[in-house]
C-alpha cells in the first residue's frame, strides 16, 4: 500500500513568462511549497519524480530531474527521474514512485509535474502539443491536431450512438462552474453569456471540425507536487505529528494501459465492441481489480480527463457511470454534478481549473487525496471516501487510473 502525505500545486491562472518566472524558478517554489503543506523535511525525501511532456520544446530545458538539488541543498545526491507520456506523463511518474516504494528500495517519494506552456503563441503551443499524435501520419490537414483528433472522437460517437451537442456544452458548462469554487481554477474568474454554451459562431467558434471554442481544455502553466509514502513510513509521519494513521489517503488501486499511437488504428480496432477505447477500459477496470471494487457504485468522486468535452463524455461510459454509448444519461440527470450521484471533476478538471499538461495527473491524484480527507474546500465532495481518477495521454495511447482512498 501506497500513502499520499499531501502536496500542493500552483494557481493555474498565473502566467510565468508574464512575470519573468522560469521553469527551474516554478519548479522550486512548488516543491518547496509542497514540503512546507506537508510538514516535511527535504532531507527525509528518499527519491524523486518529475512528470514532463515537452519542456524542450516550450522552455529549451531537459534534464528535469537536475531541478531537485536546485531547489534545496538537501537534494543534492538524491536519486531523480523524468516520465513522459504526453498528458499522462505525471500519472506515469507516480507510477514509477510507487515501484520504487513497494520494491522496497525508498520509504518516501516526492512527485511533482508541471508544464509551461503559454509563453508561445497559441499556435505554436498546439505543434509543440501535436507531439503525441503520430507526427507526419496523421492530422496533417489540421492547424489545431488535438481539437481535430477530438473531433474525431465525437464523429465516432455521433455514427455509434448518435451524439447531441448540447450534451457536450452541458459537461463544459458543469466544469467551469466548479471552476470557480477552486481558489486555483484557471477560470475562476471568467464571465460567460447565454450564447457561450451554444453552436452560435461568434460566441462559441469552431476551432476544428465539430471542436468549438467551449469544448476545449485549458493552455496552463502550473504545477502540482504529492508525497508518496510506505506504510511503515506513513506510520511514523503520523505518529510525529498526532495524526490518525488510518485516515492518510492510500492509493489502493492502479491501471496502466496503452495503444497504438495511431487514432484510427484504435478505432477500427474497436469496431463492433461496446467501448470505443477497449484499453481506457481495461485500465480503468484494472484500478478497481487492485483495490478490491467492482464498479462505479464503489466509488464517490471522480477527477477524470477532459482535455475537450468529447473526452469526458467518452469517460461517462467508459468508468461505467452508463451503459456504452449512453452518457447522455448522466448528463441529463444530474449524476456527474456536484450533489449528483457520481460528481466528475469537482476541481473543475482540465477546461475549468486547466491543464498543465505534466502536472495534470499529480493534480488529479493530489485532488483525489484531498477530497477523501475532506479538506477540498468549497468543492469538496459530501462524505466522499473512495475516488478514482482518469488521466488519458495522446488520443488514448496512454491510459492511467488511480483508487485513492481513506480507510478511516
Amino acid at each position: 500500500m501506497v500513502y499520499i502525505l499531501g502536496g500542493t500545486q500552483t494557481d493555474f491562472s498565473r502566467n510565468w513568462a508574464r512575470e519573468g518566472v522560469d521553469l527551474e524558478t516554478a519548479f522550486s517554489n512548488t516543491l518547496l511549497a509542497g514540503l512546507e503543506s506537508a510538514k516535511l523535511d527535504a532531507k527525509n525525501v528518499q527519491t524523486g519524480h518529475v512528470g514532463n511532456f515537452v519542456s524542450e520544446l516550450f522552455a529549451g530545458q531537459g534534464l528535469l530531474g537536475g531541478f531537485f538539488g536546485m531547489a534545496h541543498p538537501d537534494f543534492d545526491g538524491l536519486p531523480t527521474s523524468r516520465h513522459e507520456a504526453a498528458c499522462a506523463s505525471g500519472s506515469i511518474a507516480i507510477l514509477a514512485a510507487m515501484s520504487e516504494i513497494e520494491a522496497g528500495r525508498y520509504d518516501l517519494a516526492c512527485v511533482l509535474g508541471l508544464e509551461q506552456m503559454r509563453n508561445v503563441p497559441g499556435h505554436i503551443a498546439a505543434d509543440h502539443l501535436g507531439a503525441a499524435a503520430w507526427r507526419g501520419h496523421e492530422y496533417q490537414d489540421a492547424k489545431y491536431i488535438w481539437p481535430r483528433s477530438f473531433s474525431d472522437v465525437s464523429e465516432e460517437y455521433d455514427r455509434r450512438y448518435g451524439l447531441k451537442y448540447e450534451h457536450l456544452m452541458r459537461i463544459s458548462e458543469i466544469n467551469f462552474s466548479n471552476g470557480r469554487r477552486n481558489p486555483n481554477a484557471q477560470t475562476r474568474q471568467w464571465e460567460f453569456t447565454d450564447a457561450s454554451f451554444t453552436s452560435d459562431d461568434i460566441a462559441n467558434p469552431v476551432i476544428e471540425g465539430r471542436t468549438r471554442k467551449m469544448d476545449c481544455g485549458q493552455v496552463t502553466d502550473g504545477a502540482a507536487v504529492i508525497f508518496l509514502a510506505s506504510a511503515e513510513r506513513a506510520k511514523l509521519y503520523a505518529k510525529e505529528r498526532g495524526l490518525d494513521f488510518e485516515s492518510l489517503p492510500q492509493i489502493t488501486g492502479w491501471g496502466h494501459r496503452s495503444a497504438p499511437i495511431a487514432y484510427k488504428k484504435k478505432v477500427s480496432a474497436s469496431e463492433g465492441q461496446p467501448y470505443v477505447f477497449p484499453q481506457t477500459r481495461r485500465a480503468i477496470e484494472d484500478a478497481r481489480t487492485r483495490a478490491n471494487i467492482s464498479g462505479i457504485d464503489a466509488i464517490d468522486a471522480v477527477e477524470t480527463h477532459d482535455c475537450f468535452a468529447a473526452t469526458e463524455y467518452m469517460a461517462i461510459d467508459h468508468l461505467g457511470i452508463t451503459a456504452p454509448g449512453e452518457s447522455w444519461k448522466a448528463i441529463e440527470d444530474g449524476s456527474i454534478e456536484m450533489g449528483g450521484r457520481i460528481p466528475v471533476n469537482p476541481s473543475g478538471g482540465l477546461i475549468g481549473l486547466g491543464h498543465p499538461v505534466g502536472a495534470t495527473g499529480v493534480r488529479m491524484v493530489l485532488d483525489a487525496g484531498k477530497q477523501v480527507t475532506e479538506t477540498a474546500g468549497e468543492y469538496q465532495v459530501e462524505g466522499a471516501k473512495r475516488t478514482q481518477t482518469l488521466n488519458i495521454g495522446g488520443s488514448t495511447t496512454t491510459t492511467v487510473s488511480f483508487i485513492v482512498e481513506n480507510a478511516a
